[in-house]
């Protein structure tokens, strides 16, 4: 199906008879620049966050995709198993600097003696694999692939094509496209897990529930501008959650890749208490929160407060040359910042 007639800028106002096609390109855009707009600085290699900022940029890419697919008809090279393929990649290089930063800025200085110098071996260990997942990030970003991947989306965005589905107004779409991702929220299996069973060694499922939220976060986002502030509180609440269980999973990933990478005589107790005391306060009121999170009150009112979205605002008005910002704008800025949180 070929592209609607209208067109949304980069800029323009969400009109309330928006399609979801329109959205969907204007989101899409939107992410696809966000993530090619650090491909030099990455290659450059002088700051993390730029891998950070690319790598952010290529999940909300890749959640766009999940929850815009329904409307838009995609080349092969611009599809999410592209861009997963890509994400993964940049994820390696991003959580091996994670940890290193950690281990030299946060761990180490608490150690000294043999532990110190076990951890230095280990550290010295990391920064050579770093090198090794380094030039893989390379050769990634200069094969074709990647280059077919960027044609593809240039094509896209110049010459969209949709589905039947995109010529629908997405206020009315609204409850579909969100209620199914929250249902998979409210009925993963991390609810059930205990702060206890958790701290004894059965935090997969933790784990996999804070990579839930992450993808609940990144949709929600989205759809800002059609919510009002109960929406955006309980966008800001998933991603507290979000930054909880990933300080758990990121000392389970430290201590598997010490295991990788000290000598199996190596003793570091201290550096062990150190971390068990970072997954205990990582889990500080978690049985509070998985409670919230199963009560049945709660559940029916966030699955309520998707059924009300909020009537979109009228054309902003140009005064003295100056335009007022749009709710699209502010979406965006929200969105911006809240990716530079996103550490992990």
């Amino acid at each position: 199906m070929k592209s609607p007639k209208k067109k949304l800028s980069q800029a323009a106002f969400i009109s309330p008879s928006i399609t979801l096609g329109e959205y969907a390109h204007q989101v899409l855009g939107e992410q696809y620049r966000s993530m090619v707009k650090y491909e030099n600085k990455v290659l450059a290699d002088k700051d993390p966050e730029d891998l950070h900022d690319m790598r952010v940029g290529t999940r909300r890419l890749r959640t766009a995709l999940q929850i815009f697919h329904v409307a838009v008809d995609l080349p092969d090279d611009a599809r999410e198993k592209r861009i997963g393929s890509l994400a993964k990649v940049l994820g390696r290089l991003r959580d091996l600097d994670v940890q290193i930063a950690d281990l030299e800025n946060t761990y180490r200085p608490q150690l000294d003696g043999k532990e110190r110098k076990w951890l230095d071996g280990a550290i010295a260990s990391l920064h050579k694999q770093r090198q090794r997942d380094y030039t893989a990030t390379v050769d990634t970003l200069e094969k074709s692939g990647y280059q077919a991947l960027k044609d593809a989306y240039k094509t896209w965005l110049k010459y969209p094509q949709y589905t039947a589905l995109a010529q629908l107004p997405i206020t009315s779409l609204l409850p579909d496209l969100l209620s199914p991702l929250l249902s998979e929220l409210l009925l993963h299996p991390g609810w059930l897990i205990s702060a206890d069973n958790a701290l004894a060694g059965d935090d997969k499922t933790l784990h996999n529930l804070r990579k839930m939220c992450k993808h609940v976060r990144y949709q929600a986002e989205f759809f800002l501008p059609f919510y009002g502030d109960p929406f955006k509180d309980w966008i800001k609440d998933v991603k507290t959650l979000q930054d909880k269980l990933g300080k758990l999973q990121d000392n389970h990933v430290l201590l598997e890749l010490l295991k990788e990478h000290l000598p199996k005589r190596a003793k570091l107790p201290t550096l062990q208490a150190t971390v068990q005391q970072t997954r205990s306060q990582a889990l500080s009121g978690w049985d509070t929160t998985r409670q919230k999170y199963l009560d049945s009150t709660f559940r029916n009112g966030l699955h309520q407060m998707l059924l009300e979205p909020v009537p979109l605002a009228e054309p902003s008005v140009e005064t003295n040359g100056d335009r007022k910002k749009t709710p699209l704008k502010a979406a965006s800025k929200t969105i911006s910042k809240t990716s530079t949180a996103d550490k992990k």
